[in-house]
């Protein structure tokens, strides 16, 4: 039996993190409104938990960032597949990831793909060209940091 998943980063921003991460990779922010209204209506939370952002109400601490080609929940608005989570969390980033994404642009798009990165905010940290592997290692803009192939 397989399991469903999502990926869950810890920031110190969701709401940057999310946009920067949806842009980098062609997703799109969730839109949790209806499920944000639920919480609300119920007082589940207190208001000061959401944030608007782009005009639609937010998690103020977290937000999810999905393939734009996956199922949706209509009653939450939280994807049902390919998902990264963004969670806000006090500390800074201290140490390298121990887990990181490698995307795969192809070595005719790379060096655009990464020019683009930057446009975004990553920065680059290393060029590597070594045997059997030719890739560019970036962070994005709280520093963790993601290979583009």
């Amino acid at each position: 039996m397989t399991l469903d998943w999502k990926l869950v980063v810890d920031c110190a921003d969701a709401q940057a993190q999310a946009a920067f991460w949806a842009d980098a990779l062609g997703y799109v922010v969730e839109d949790n409104r209806a499920l944000i209204d639920q919480l609300l209506t119920s007082g589940a939370i207190p208001p000061e938990a959401v944030v608007t952002v782009d005009g639609r109400p937010g998690f103020r601490t977290m937000q999810a960032v999905r393939h734009p080609d996956d199922p949706v929940q209509d009653f939450t608005g939280i994807g049902e597949g390919r998902r990264i989570l963004f969670q806000q969390v006090p500390e800074p980033k201290a140490v390298k990831n121990r887990l990181h994404l490698d995307l795969h642009a192809g070595p005719e798009r790379r060096d655009t793909e990464v020019d683009r990165l930057r446009g975004l905010g990553a920065t680059v940290l290393q060029r590597v060209q070594e045997p059997g592997t030719d890739h560019v290692v970036l962070s994005d803009p709280e520093g963790n940091e993601f290979c583009v192939q």
